[in-house]
């Protein structure tokens, strides 16, 4: 590629590519643009609500008040340009569309996605600082939990406590919203907190992250209101031992499918065979979700530097379920867990 444009759209299109690339200390950048070349160099194109934000970031910001300006700077911008790249999954295809017939040029229109993958996968030191912020703050949180449980709690009684916590202690928003699953709402891995309020031998289950400089935290854990069903405690005893399994086959040069591997045959082996319904890991950056995948298929391999998560579940409808969940840091020799609460199983 020849250049490769990072497109924010509205606030349903933004790409976090967009500041990882500029690093500025503020702004929101709404129907912003950045053109990023081969030898590093960028253009920073942006609208004059955004002008002195985009100065404190990195590159050569070009302002436009109309759309007549905003053709000439992309015409000077991509000048030139046979293959220009676009981040396919954060751009809609209007934009992409758009931008070519706004500068005239018959240039190739090329899916830079592995690219922006490959680049962001990698944190150096100030972003693993970042991430590891972030999740001391939700460790934190997570060591209150058995002080919030009670009997007749709420989940969202529970989920916005947790909330308005990590900001207390310095978060700067949430990674995704917090799942607070109380009983047998346990047992859906991507539930939303409702009404439902804690019963004694209710599993509660607990899947949160903040953001720090930009960047997420991402754990789960699982607490128990009294006594739980003993279908339950064997459950949790095998999530452990299949997270630590997974863990210890974390390290650069790994195949990161050999995690996933590991974690699943363990619950494979025992009587909760089939109730592993989705992927030990992904990748966790300024998204909490970036593509890294830790599952059964994947063909890539680890890189030291890589921030992944390791959240095995057992899932039993009607009954509930265990998840146990961390942010881990790779490095070359092994990995580093970013994220600190007990794995012990935990009753109120």
């Amino acid at each position: 590629m020849d250049a490769i444009v990072i497109a924010n759209g509205g606030e349903n299109f933004l790409d976090s590519t967009y500041r990882y690339l500029l690093e500025p200390t503020g702004g929101v950048f709404e129907d912003c643009y950045i053109v990023v070349r081969k030898d590093g160099s960028q253009d920073v194109i942006v609208n004059v609500l955004e002008e002195e934000s985009a100065r404190t970031g990195r590159g050569d910001v070009k302002v436009f008040h109309n759309r007549s300006e905003l053709e000439s700077i992309f015409k000077e911008s991509l000048e030139g340009c046979k293959r220009v790249g676009f981040n396919v999954d954060s751009v809609p295809y209007s934009t992409v569309t758009g931008i070519k017939k706004l500068t005239g040029y018959d240039y190739e229109v090329v899916d830079a996605r592995k690219a922006v993958a490959d680049t962001v996968a990698i944190k150096d030191g100030k972003e693993i600082e970042a991430i590891r912020k972030a999740c001391s703050i939700s460790s934190k949180v997570a060591k209150e939990l058995p002080d919030y449980l009670s009997e007749g709690v709420s989940e969202t009684d529970v989920a916005t406590r947790m909330e308005i916590r990590m900001q207390e202690l310095g978060g700067r928003g949430l990674a995704f919203d917090t799942i607070a699953a109380f009983g047998p709402n346990s047992s859906m891995p991507h539930y939303m907190p409702a009404d439902y309020r804690l019963k004694k031998g209710d599993a509660a289950l607990f899947d949160f992250g903040c953001k720090w400089g930009g960047y997420c935290s991402d754990m789960t854990r699982t607490l128990f209101l009294g006594k739980p069903p003993e279908i339950l405690e064997r459950a949790y005893e095998v999530v452990r031992e299949a997270q630590q399994a997974g863990i210890d086959a974390y390290r650069a040069g790994a195949m990161a499918k050999d995690a996933d591997l590991a974690a699943r045959k363990i619950i494979d082996a025992s009587e909760f065979k089939g109730k592993f319904i989705h992927s030990f890991g992904h990748g966790i950056g300024m998204d909490v979700h970036q593509p890294i995948y830790v599952s059964p298929r994947s063909e890539q391999v680890l890189s030291a530097g890589n921030i992944v998560s390791a959240e095995p579940g057992i899932y039993i409808p009607g009954v509930g379920g265990i998840r146990i969940e961390d942010t881990v840091l790779i490095t070359e020799d092994g990995c580093e867990r970013l994220t600190d609460f007990p794995h012990e199983l935990t009753v109120v």
